[in-house]
């Protein structure tokens, strides 16, 4: 982490030295972003690999935004995660349509598992670490499509698929775990998670929306709308082990207070199932559109300082705050940079339980000996919102291609033992 951050020391300084503030130019032709990564995860560990953003600016008329452009990435996570990725997104290919692929395998040997409702499930922070963890492998593809109904209003559809492998967290060191079991074992023992979920299954869904979206600039916006509405079917019929609905509501506003050197932004999310999904499906942050679905919910990329899905129930909501100052601009070998900073304020919460997570009413329908139960699974609390602040510093290059470190604490210890969590990731939140 210090070898990481003085790097970016000693590069910024390279780049005072080469460049100097001034208006920033319209760029054409393809534009790399690219570079080793040795970055941090709370929730994850050290991430080593690599990654790149091609973007492809055409021969003039579409700066900011780029007419297509490609990501890839490898990762290793120091507590036993791996992660590759490719995801691409296309503007003209199709005349009045825009769409989008991404294709995703994600290994966890460590995954997060904290149980259901919120604070309805008690987090035990003097539990060894193994006790929250579970092992997950999913492989994740889809394909979307945006058109244009009028400047502002588009229409999206797609398709999304997702297979789980999911099994107990494997060590060779299981001491100080009540009877051996983590949380994961206790709640399928329990009846919490359906003994034909516990090892797995299949999502296989459409998804189609309606999209209001009039920001600027896409990938760091300044001022703007953007809203999302959106249903997701997965019928048995194509594959999915537990047939649901899925309904999605987002409202995200940028506000400028001082043009684009200080902005307001924020995100309501709203989300839930119709039906009784397997509680695999529950942890994601769904998108329809470029990009590709992700963990949630709390962590990086919902919300920041809560333990990675603290948050998982039938139906959830969250948002974000952030007030975003860009307070540096250079033209640096021909590319734009921008140099920012950010404060922020998130939460969100539980609305609908998944299921009841209620020992006193579970434990007489199980084989398990009266006074064998951990102490922790009978102390469930209310569901509140769970809260969080924090700061970070942002480097975006021809605003697309965005380096972010960010630092989160969590107002509830119950949300993160730790108390803060640091992250070095790319992007804006939102």
């Amino acid at each position: 982490m210090k070898r990481f951050l003085i790097g970016m020391v000693a590069l910024l300084a390279a780049f005072n030295v080469a460049g100097q503030e001034k208006a920033q130019k319209e760029k054409t032709g393809f534009s790399f972003g690219g570079f080793p990564i040795v970055a941090f995860d709370q929730d994850k560990g050290f991430q080593f690999g690599a990654l790149a953003n091609v973007y492809d600016f055409g021969k003039g008329g579409w700066y900011p935004n780029p007419r297509q452009q490609l990501y890839v990435e490898a990762s290793w996570f120091t507590k036993g995660s791996q992660l590759y990725v490719i995801s691409y997104d296309n503007r003209f290919l199709i005349p009045g349509v825009r769409f989008s692929f991404a294709a995703q395998f994600s290994n966890e040997k460590a995954f997060d598992f904290y149980g259901f409702n919120g604070y309805a499930a008690y987090y035990d922070a003097s539990m060894p670490s193994a006790y929250y963890k579970m092992s997950r492998k999913y492989p994740y593809g889809k394909l979307d499509f945006t058109g244009r109904i009028t400047d502002h209003f588009f229409w999206k559809f797609g398709y999304h698929f997702k297979y789980f492998i999911l099994d107990e967290f494997q060590s060779d060191d299981l001491a100080g775990l009540p009877y051996g079991k983590s949380l994961y074992a206790w709640y399928k023992d329990l009846g919490f998670i359906e003994a034909d979920e516990y090892n797995g299954g299949m999502t296989s869904a459409w998804r189609g929306g309606l999209m209001w979206d009039s920001r600027d600039v896409e990938n760091a916006p300044s001022r703007g709308i953007w809203a999302e509405a959106f249903m997701e079917w997965a019928p048995k019929w194509m594959g999915t082990n537990k047939p649901y609905g899925h309904w999605y509501f987002v409202w995200r506003n940028y506000l400028p207070l001082s043009g684009e050197r200080l902005v307001f932004a924020y995100r309501a999310n709203i989300q839930g199932f119709i039906g009784k999904p397997a509680f695999y499906a529950l942890p994601f942050e769904h998108v329809l559109g470029p990009g590709y679905d992700r963990d949630g919910f709390g962590g990086y990329r919902t919300i920041r300082g809560l333990m990675r899905n603290r948050i998982q129930g039938k139906t959830v909501c969250y948002f974000n705050t952030e007030l975003r100052w860009r307070f540096l601009d250079l033209v640096v070998f021909n590319q734009n940079l921008t140099l920012g900073a950010n404060a922020f304020f998130d939460g969100g919460r539980v609305l609908q339980q998944y299921t009841d997570v209620s020992v006193s009413s579970a434990v007489w329908s199980v084989p398990l000996a009266e006074g064998k139960i951990p102490a922790h699974l009978t102390q469930g609390g209310q569901e509140r919102f769970h809260l969080a602040a924090g700061g970070g510093l942002r480097f975006i290059l021809n605003k697309n291609f965005i380096i972010a470190v960010d630092y989160g604490r969590a107002f509830d210890r119950q949300d993160n033992g730790k108390g803060g969590s640091l992250y070095i990731n790319t992007g804006y939140l939102f």
